[in-house]
């Protein structure tokens, strides 16, 4: 449970920083400065985001103890890919090729990479060890820190250039303020061993390369974007994908987070077939919670958008970002429903197949668009490549003969949706204000809610009950 707040806590600070960045920078600025986190973001993923998989996927309370060469390795790669990154990043300015952004943006987004990259690392390492008080830490001192320093960058220069900095030193500073005890007392350097990287490589780069591809479309979009429109059409697409992909994706996480370790758990306890039972009880719950989710963005966007959203880009927000919904909804699927039918299998390698055509479809999709005077285009053309995307993976999936959720849940669980929304739409077409927002989320959990514990969707009723019994009897009278 402290997990959970401590997840809710990020959401809520990831959005409040975005917003206030976005609002401070103005729609140019944060162009450049949303360009540059995406790059960061997909270097992070191509370069450091295997040994994060690594830690979630072979990491854990008794390999720390009995395989101290593990963490060994991972931080020794961890340190030997930096050095990597910086020697070839220099090599790169030197050559004089011109990118859309300056040298001193992309310089800085690769310090982001790294800092997040480092991250997301030890987080990772904390997880599988269940340690959750120091993950707590972690999460706090990171979102304290990058209130005062990403969003103070923001407020007071105004600046893309001082808001990266601040992302990178309070990232950084949230990690060193907990070295000692992240740190492995047995895990030296020497121990290192090239034999336990590479069988980590082989288990995570086809995920990892399936990442990268998948960060290409947005990236790519959003250069394009820059190119043909300006920085301040870039600005707004940015905005409006950045704060849709980071309230599915919480959501997603965290439902990870919690459920693949579980997964793992079996796998190592009772074998392979409880495992993949394990993964589509997990892929019911995460579609039961993320469908919803989705749902209820769309509908309260009005209202969002009215209260929450800076002056400047309102209008073109609602509007990129319903357009953006499903294929948010559909990356979210892929990412946390699908992927780990073969990850728990460690046969990752039709991951990259799927995000290939993905790619393929983004600009197939926008070559057969028609023409328009903003980033609408663009924003249809990414929902489709993902889509594409999803329906490729679940026919790769297929293949291998999964353990998928019950019918009656994944039904359950749209016809649920479909009776939320239909509450809902009423009140989407009235005045956007705070008693709307909080009457629409309170009667979208009100009428979803009662739908999950009448049915029992995807055993959520169960899971609720268990989980509230030890609280209920903590009151009974002795």
């Amino acid at each position: 449970m402290r997990v959970l707040v401590a997840f809710f806590v990020n959401v809520l600070f990831n959005f409040a920083i975005g917003l206030l960045v976005a609002k401070f920078l103005g729609p140019e600025e944060y162009g450049r400065f949303a360009l540059a986190l995406a790059t960061a973001m997909a270097v992070q993923a191509g370069f450091f985001d295997w040994m994060r998989l690594g830690a979630t996927r072979f990491y854990s309370e008794r390999a720390r103890g009995e395989d101290p060469a593990l963490r060994a390795t991972l931080d020794v790669a961890f340190a030997v890919v930096t050095t990597g990154l910086a020697v070839g990043a220099a090599a790169l300015f030197f050559t004089g090729i011109h990118f859309p952004l300056p040298n001193s943006l992309i310089a800085l987004a690769l310090g982001v990479s790294v800092s997040n990259g480092l991250f997301d690392f030890n987080t990772a390492l904390v997880r599988a060890r269940f340690h959750d008080a120091l993950y707590i830490k972690l999460i706090v001192v990171k979102n304290l820190m990058a209130l005062a320093l990403t969003g103070g960058g923001a407020f007071w220069f105004g600046s893309a250039r001082m808001t990266l900095i601040g992302s990178v030193i309070s990232i950084a500073g949230s990690v060193i303020a907990a070295r000692t005890a992240l740190s492995d007392p047995g895990a030296e350097a020497h121990l290192a061993r090239v034999s336990i990287a590479r069988s980590i490589l082989r288990y995570a780069m086809p995920i990892v390369a399936a990442n990268v591809l998948y960060m290409c479309i947005p990236l790519a979009n959003r250069s394009l974007i820059a190119v043909y429109y300006g920085f301040s059409e870039t600005g707004q697409f940015s905005l409006a994908f950045d704060i849709g992909t980071k309230a599915v994706q919480a959501i997603g996480s965290t439902l990870d987070v919690l459920l693949f370790q579980l997964a793992v758990a079996a796998h190592e306890r009772q074998g392979h077939e409880h495992a993949k039972q394990r993964i589509a009880d997990n892929m019911a719950v995460t579609i039961a919670v993320i469908l919803p989710a989705c749902v209820g963005i769309w509908l309260v966007l009005p209202s969002l958008q009215a209260l929450i959203v800076p002056q400047q880009y309102r209008g073109p927000f609602a509007q990129l970002l319903t357009l953006m919904m499903p294929g948010l909804f559909c990356f979210a699927m892929i990412l946390y429903v699908i992927n780990p039918i073969f990850q728990i299998a460690k046969r990752t390698a039709p991951l990259i197949g799927a995000a290939v055509i993905g790619c393929v479809a983004d600009p197939l999709i926008l070559v057969l668009l028609p023409k328009t005077a903003d980033a609408s285009r663009l924003a249809v053309a990414q929902s489709g490549a993902f889509a594409c995307a999803m329906v490729a993976l679940v026919g790769f999936a297929a293949l291998s003969k999964p353990v998928w959720p019950k019918l009656r849940d994944l039904a359950a669980t749209a016809l649920a949706a479909l009776a939320m929304a239909m509450v809902l739409l009423p009140l989407r077409e009235r005045t956007p204000s705070v008693f709307i927002l909080a009457a629409q989320v309170l009667a979208g959990i009100s009428v979803y809610g009662a739908l999950v514990m009448l049915f029992d969707i995807a055993g959520l009723r169960a899971l609720l009950v268990g989980r509230m019994r030890p609280a209920v009897a903590r009151f009974r009278p002795s």
